[in-house]
């Protein structure tokens, strides 16, 4: 886990967080090498800071640079079996 100095550009997001002035926000880049259902979100609610917003930024080696929320992008047959492989 790594605490960002800075909030991430991203795409708005629809509907948008509420804004609470009371409640401390922070930006955390998360690796994880097995995803759990919520498991994320689990653990930072356990230390005090539920997720308000989760975006995954890759998959195994595929990263997700430039693609805007629903859009998609053909993956070959190599880096598709590559994912497989790495059990992601």
């Amino acid at each position: 886990v790594r605490l960002l100095e800075a909030e991430p550009s991203l795409p708005p997001r629809d509907p948008p967080i509420r804004f609470r002035k009371s409640v401390p926000t922070a930006w955390l880049e998360m690796t994880l090498t097995e995803g759990r259902n919520r498991q994320v979100r689990r653990m930072t609610a356990a230390v005090g800071f539920p997720t308000l917003r989760l975006v995954r930024v890759a998959i195994a080696h595929l990263k997700l640079e430039g693609l805007q929320p629903g859009e998609w992008r053909e993956v070959t047959p190599k880096a598709f079996q590559q994912v497989l492989e790495s059990g992601s």
